[in-house]
């Protein structure tokens, strides 16, 4: 079993890369100092919201998968759904990034 990074320092990380990739970041909701989960909610130029989460690989390892997308016709739904996963989940860390290359963004972070 590896050591896992404290949610607030991985927090901090993800805002840091987003910024040093010339995007901006922020986070809607603080969880769990130490062993929080996070979501990410990546856009593009504000639009097209879609959310991340970390799940466990075959490999043990532990990237970042999608599970939800934002219609476009329905914003309101994925604003809902965000909502009643913060409420069934008080350790929950929500980091909004908009970027101009979310899936590269993703794709480059640790798992």
């Amino acid at each position: 079993m590896s050591a896992r990074l404290p949610a607030h320092l991985e927090a901090s990380a993800i805002i840091r890369l987003a910024e040093s990739q010339g995007g901006y970041a922020t986070v809607l909701a603080k969880g769990e100092r130490d062993a929080g989960t996070i979501l990410i909610v990546t856009l593009c130029r504000g639009a097209g919201a879609v959310l991340y989460e970390r799940m466990p690989g075959l490999d043990d390892s532990r990237s970042f998968v999608t599970t939800k997308r934002e219609n476009a016709e329905n914003k309101r739904e994925f604003s809902e759904y965000l909502d009643r996963r913060r409420q069934q989940d008080d350790d929950l860390w929500l980091i909004e990034v908009n970027i101009a290359d979310p899936e590269r963004f993703i794709a480059n972070l640790p798992d």
